[in-house]
């Protein structure tokens, strides 16, 4: 049996990943005794706070823990959910009793810690994360980045596993990090049970094709946010990073470095995260083909467009149109009536 803490931190936690990974885990104790691998329960699930009462959303939903930290001697698993954005810092402060609690459990009884999107930022407090592999919501990544640099933060992952550390990305990406501990602990065939079950799709690693690159300009450098203005005010032109500097009246070099320093990207990642965010939107809603796509953002080589598109968006411009374009999806709806 493996004893399960799923943390229910302070503030505006999102719902979902308290309720999704303890019906989950519920459903994996029936699926295993239905199907007579085990008389008893596998996953002894317990709601841990650090108060007993939790009230969300303005009130609309409420969460009664069983356990608080001081309460649970040992636990085998940790679930850190996600917290929502609106008071992110402040609530960020007020969990951080969890910190030393689970660093506890992990350097004593050696528990397994797994986070859910943005429950990264709880992780990443404890040390645990520093040079591992990390992976939160897309949206939270420059900040996540400022931080907590020791980590190695992933954009592309669903999911990451490291010495007993587990992290998931945004949003209900969570589901495939259930499914991939069901699987570790209980078998491949009860992680395709509960795919189906609760028709997860199995498998998906990969979640760039869901991030929406808004530029980074969370910083104080004028000269390098006029430059990312001038990218995004001209994508169908080629542009160069000695053309950038020369406009900027800074050298090269130093241009280079401070345009790192302010966008956690070099001119020629931003250029190229620019020209690719416009492609995607092209490829969503029009009927322009890939082709024109490709021209329209200023794309001269098709082998070197679908290089730089799926290095950023995990699929290739064909099979991103097919997937988010309504004409292709319904190639006889071509009006909204």
């Amino acid at each position: 049996m493996k004893h399960v803490s799923i943390l229910v931190p302070k503030g505006n936690t999102i719902l979902s990943s308290v309720v999704g990974p303890y019906k989950i885990l519920s459903a994996t104790n029936r699926f295993l005794k239905n199907s007579g691998v085990r008389n008893d329960d596998f996953f002894d699930i317990h709601l841990v706070g650090l108060d007993r009462d939790h009230s969300l959303y303005n009130g609309l939903f409420s969460i009664h823990c069983d356990k608080i930290i001081d309460e649970v001697e040992k636990t085998d698993i940790i679930l850190i959910p996600a917290l929502k954005t609106d008071r992110f810092l402040e609530e960020l402060e007020q969990n951080n009793p969890f910190v030393d609690w689970i660093l506890k459990q992990r350097n004593i009884h050696n528990a397994e810690v797994a986070s859910m999107c943005m429950g990264a930022f709880v992780l990443a407090r404890t040390g645990l994360v520093d040079g591992k592999q990390c992976s939160t919501h897309w949206a939270a990544m420059e900040m996540f980045k400022k931080m907590y640099p020791k980590v190695n933060l992933v954009s592309n992952k669903i999911v990451t596993e490291e010495d007993g550390i587990y992290t998931s990305g945004g949003a209900y990406s969570f589901l495939n990090l259930m499914l991939h501990l069901v699987g570790k602990y209980c078998g491949r065939d009860a992680a395709i049970y509960i795919s189906k079950y609760f028709e997860i799709e199995i498998d998906r690693q990969d979640q760039n094709q869901f991030v929406i690159f808004q530029g980074q300009k969370e910083h104080n450098d004028i000269a390098i946010k006029e430059a990312q203005n001038f990218i995004e005010s001209n994508v169908t032109d080629k542009i160069s990073v000695e053309e950038l500097a020369k406009k900027s009246a800074i050298s090269s070099r130093n241009f280079v470095r401070r345009f790192k320093k302010a966008t956690q990207n070099t001119p020629l990642e931003y250029i190229q995260r620019v020209k690719i965010e416009a492609a995607k939107r092209s490829l969503e809603s029009t009927q322009q083909n890939v082709n024109e796509v490709m021209y329209q953002v200023g794309y001269a080589d098709q082998k070197a467009f679908r290089t730089v598109f799926k290095k950023y968006v995990g699929l290739s411009p064909v099979a991103y149109k097919a997937k988010y374009n309504m004409t292709v999806l319904n190639p006889e709806r071509t009006t909204a009536w």
